[in-house]
């Protein structure tokens, strides 16, 4: 079978699957979280914790249950890590270093899972399996939960301000929804081969007689949760190319799947909650687009073959698994940095300069296509209502979302939630390059006065885009490891996370509210004559382009400074 028929297969099985449990799954997560109905285990847990499952919240009281959570979290797992040398299953690991703790504490908890270090060799397994693997279950659940708290804003008719009670989403999002399907995709993944062990190396003999060491660990279930919470941070230094991870093809696309399965099935969610599956298929609609040019990009400047090398070589493959093939490469590589997973089964600074920059401007959108773990629903969302602000008044329609009316605090809202980002990447970019501290940083001569100045000012970008949009991957030619770049990587990963929750939920709170206006004829919220719907084709090109938009005016310049310079050389 070619490359080519060998990619289309992949393609073909995770779309058909996507299909076929679209429905079911996002219809289950839509009851699971309108249910009033708490299962025994679950009530234990609200009792421990001293939580009343019926008492709903106002925004204030879930923004701050959300901050002191991730607070908490952030706190525990950097104790966890400084004290691991004198913890069980370190295998003689040492504690981490202040900095890398700090750098790692917020990026699990913020579900970044940036990792400038090599897993194996200096992460043990107690800390692998209290610490990190547990934040990749919690930090999915909060992003679905905050995305649960924005739709209950829209929908509410009660006008109370009230939002839901975050314990009770965060409990159910893990427990309901992220374990049992984390347990299925462990399963696939142990009967391909990857490992799930309890041993934390095993010994071999190499072909001259010396005495090599592999470290095992219990690893296939981080694997499976790592991707099914769009976290990404491997356990092994390779992360989804190594063979202990992502043992063969049909494995590559489970990856791939377990990736974009819950961002996709969460549009459905979403229809079904406000009662019209229309809306959600516009969202859907708008994802599929821009990931599928995204795919065809990336797929179509990887497959070339410029330069003596790649040409003798049959394909650009360096920085590659030969496993996966260019349309299996290109296919992880475009979910991952759409959905803030930042897993890789490649080096991504080994990418055409096009393909590469075609990844950058997939986290530069926002993480919108499909986006992360409940992320990418409320990502797109603060966008649908920009949309419909500015789209109304471009055509004399009232500003109103689902009967909810967009006012000038509503669009503040949104307008701050859309700055967060750009700012946060412009200015860790613009600083780290000013520090002049690159060229030991940097695998090309740092950002000026070198052949490597283009792609170097690249890598910079692509650091601080991945850890303010929550996503963990990087060009390998960054070596992240100083100081500044362990603290200021920690602190983007931190606003990037917690500020735009915050701002999401503000956006909750004030829709909330509002009483909606209602359709006279169904009874439901809905448009008038007076107002732009917000589902079908038109609507959706609109938030687009939006969506396109936004990014546009905002990276431009960066990127003809870094990718698009690089690619026109």
């Amino acid at each position: 079978m070619s490359d080519f028929s060998a990619g289309l297969l992949q393609l073909a099985f995770i779309l058909v699957v996507l299909a076929v449990v679209y429905v079911p799954l996002g219809d289950y997560m839509a009851r699971m979280y309108r249910s009033t109905r708490d299962l025994m285990p679950e009530r234990l847990l609200y009792r421990m914790i001293g939580v009343n499952p019926r008492a709903s919240q106002t925004w204030r009281g879930y923004g701050l249950s959300v901050l002191g959570f991730s607070g908490v979290s952030i706190l525990v797992l950097y104790a966890l890590q400084r004290l691991q040398g004198h913890l069980p299953w370190s295998d003689g690991k040492p504690g981490m270093s202040p900095t890398v703790a700090f750098n790692t504490a917020i990026s699990f908890v913020a579900n970044t899972n940036w990792q400038s270090y090599e897993p194996e060799t200096v992460i043990g397994d107690l800390t692998q399996m209290l610490g990190l693997a547990v934040q990749n279950f919690l930090s999915a659940a909060v992003g679905m939960a905050v995305a649960i708290a924005l739709v209950r804003g829209i929908i509410s008719r009660r006008g109370t301000g009230e939002i839901g009670n975050f314990w009770v989403d965060l409990v159910r999002g893990t427990f309901r929804i992220l374990l049992p399907l984390a347990f299925v995709i462990a399963t696939i993944f142990v009967l391909q081969g990857a490992v799930q062990s309890w041993h934390t190396a095993a010994d071999f003999t190499t072909v001259d007689g010396s005495i090599g060491r592999v470290p095992l660990g219990p690893f296939a279930s981080q694997e499976a949760i790592k991707l099914l919470g769009t976290n990404g941070g491997g356990t092994y230094g390779a992360n989804s190319a190594h063979p202990f991870s992502n043992p063969t093809p049909l494995t590559n696309a489970v990856q791939v799947l377990a990736i974009l399965i819950i961002p996709v099935s969460l549009t459905r969610t979403y229809g079904n909650l406000v009662r019209d599956h229309r809306q959600g298929l516009t969202l859907l609609g708008v994802m599929a687009v821009i990931w599928g040019a995204m795919l065809a990009l990336v797929w179509t400047f990887e497959s070339r073959t410029d330069g003596v090398a790649s040409q003798a070589a049959g394909a650009m493959l360096e920085g590659k698994e030969y496993r996966f093939g260019t349309p299996g490469t290109a296919l992880f590589a475009v979910s991952t940095t759409g959905t803030s997973t930042g897993a890789v089964n490649a080096a991504h600074d080994s990418f055409a300069a096009a393909s590469g920059g075609g990844l950058l401007w997939n986290m530069l959108l926002g993480e919108v296509a499909p986006g992360g773990v409940g992320s990418g629903l409320y990502g797109l969302l603060v966008l649908a209502i920009i949309t419909v602000f500015v789209g109304g008044l471009l055509v004399g329609r009232s500003p109103e979302f689902l009967g909810k009316r967009i006012g000038q605090k509503e669009i503040t809202v949104a307008a701050l939630y859309v700055l967060v980002m750009p700012a946060v990447v412009l200015t860790g970019s613009a600083i780290t390059v000013l520090l002049g501290s690159t060229p030991a940083a940097l695998g090309n001569d740092g950002p000026r006065g070198s052949d490597g100045a283009i792609h170097g000012f690249s890598e910079i970008l692509y650091a601080y885009a991945s850890a303010t949009n929550n996503n963990g991957s990087a060009f390998g030619g960054l070596s992240a490891t100083s100081d500044w770049l362990q603290i200021s990587l920690g602190l983007a990963m931190l606003f990037g996370r917690l500020v735009p929750i915050v701002l999401v939920l503000a956006l909750a709170g004030l829709l909330a509210r509002q009483k909606p206006k209602l359709d006279e004829a169904t009874g439901s919220p809905g448009h008038s004559v007076a107002t732009l719907p917000t589902s079908g084709i038109l609507y959706g090109a609109l938030l687009l382009g939006t969506t396109l938009l936004v990014a546009g005016l905002t990276f431009f310049p960066a990127m003809a400074l870094g990718p698009i310079a690089e690619a026109l050389r």
